[in-house]
């Protein structure tokens, strides 16, 4: 099985392997702050899902020196990827936005910039703001999807309806930056064909990248709530390497597949507990992937 992986992409653009460093711009969320709702979306944890990012209160540049030493030992390359992931990375005034993106992308040692945030944060003086930043090196703008199942976004507490991630999505094609989807495999009550039918809303979608997460439960969150009462259960890693594969094979094989798994922090994880062992899931796989390429006649890509 061929997907487009991350680090095929990451080659081709940069001409060698380049290391993705999260950092934190301290900003807030509106579906935490009551603009939209409170709590955020049902799974995020109180990180917002920045679990690993460092603390927003750190002047960015330390932030960015700090995470190269603590990744020395697994990377020699001195090239790296910004990415701000904890809560909403525009939700700001754009006068902070600028301030705080420039500092990052005008480093040489910075290649390109990754902004997760919602649809619903793009108002047309932060795409403004993005295009300016895009002229000088290349930005990715990660939108939280989760899934095309409206019932489903209401139970998760997304905030938005599918319109507003299309019309985001048009405002940042227009601009010509790369755009990845996040998704979540494993959401409660949601069927197999709930999830293919958000992979091929994805795939026509017009986004550059997509994230695959397997649904994480963790304990500080009102998700684990409705674990433990049994509304729903955790996906097997059987049950998600199936679901992955089909997922795969209904993504056009440009879009680039930036993540076929995820971490939970360990120390908030409740489920899938399988999930901690990364090396042993991506294994898995890979033998998965080569099994369906065997029986198709083709040649391991992975």
């Amino acid at each position: 099985m061929y997907y487009y992986s991350l680090n095929e992409y990451l080659k081709k653009e940069f001409g060698q392997k380049v290391y993705k460093i999260s950092l934190n711009g301290n900003m807030g969320c509106p579906n935490r702050d009551g603009t939209i709702g409170i709590g955020g979306c049902i799974f995020c944890s109180s990180g917002g899902s920045g679990d690993f990012a460092p603390s927003g209160f750190m002047p960015i540049g330390e932030q960015i020196e700090n995470a190269k030493q603590r990744i020395k030992s697994k990377y020699d390359g001195d090239k790296y990827i910004a990415y701000f992931q904890a809560y909403t990375n525009t939700y700001a005034p754009v006068s902070y936005l600028k301030e705080l993106f420039e500092k990052v992308i005008d480093r040489d040692d910075i290649v390109a910039v990754s902004i997760a945030t919602r649809p619903d944060c793009l108002q047309d003086d932060v795409i403004d703001l993005i295009e300016k930043l895009n002229n000088k090196k290349p930005v990715w703008i990660e939108l939280g999807l989760q899934t095309s199942n409206e019932s489903t976004a209401r139970y998760i507490r997304r905030g938005y309806k599918n319109e507003c991630f299309e019309i985001a999505v048009r405002k940042l094609k227009k601009i010509g930056v790369h755009i990845v989807a996040h998704i979540i495999l494993g959401l409660p009550n949601e069927s197999e064909q709930d999830i293919l039918g958000t992979a091929n809303y994805v795939a026509h979608s017009g986004v550059s990248g997509i994230k695959i997460q397997l649904l994480h439960i963790l304990n500080d969150t009102d998700l684990y709530l409705d674990y433990q009462k049994g509304v729903f259960d955790a996906l097997t890693m059987e049950q998600y390497i199936d679901l992955l594969c089909k997922v795969i094979e209904r993504l056009p094989q440009d879009m680039v597949v930036h993540r076929i798994t995820g971490d939970g922090p360990k120390k908030l994880l409740v489920a899938p507990l399988w999930s901690g062992d990364k090396k042993r899931v991506l294994n898995n796989i890979n033998q998965k992937f080569l099994k369906i390429n065997l029986k198709q006649g083709r040649l391991f890509e992975a």
